[in-house]
């Protein structure tokens, strides 16, 4: 006999994040987290194949690496707002000044979320982006 009861989908879905991360260990920590505040994920360990998940179905918030093999996270961010430009945009990233540099494309209302950081701050700061 389970005594194990794990629910699915009594869970309230407080919205769908795509995360393309290249680090495995990063995308499963931070994946882990979003989904425990209540969130649906669906991580990616590059820009290409992100884009590739964007173009099969919406969802409202690309959290995403800038420095990933294929396709960087500025290219991803810009090419997500063509598909859709009401999706919100977080980089989560070691080299902020990359993302604030004028000249990168990177879209302009996109949030920055430099390492490290701590997970309770990540959440605080998806919820206020989507809220927004």
């Amino acid at each position: 006999m389970n005594d194990m009861n794990f629910p699915t989908q009594s869970k309230i879905q407080l919205g769908k994040i795509l995360l393309a991360e290249d680090d495995s260990d990063m995308r499963r920590f931070l994946g882990k987290a979003l989904q425990n505040a209540g969130y649906s994920v669906a991580s990616f360990d590059n820009g290409l194949s992100a884009y590739g998940r964007l173009r099969e179905e919406p969802f409202e918030l690309l959290l995403t690496d800038i420095v990933m093999p294929e396709m960087d996270g500025i290219e991803l961010a810009r090419r997500a707002t063509e598909l859709d430009p009401d999706i919100k945009v977080m980089f989560i990233t070691g080299f902020a000044a990359v993302a604030l540099n004028p000249d990168n494309n990177a879209p302009p209302q996109a949030k920055i979320l430099s390492k490290p950081f701590h997970l309770k701050d990540l959440v605080n700061e998806v919820q206020r982006l989507l809220a927004a």
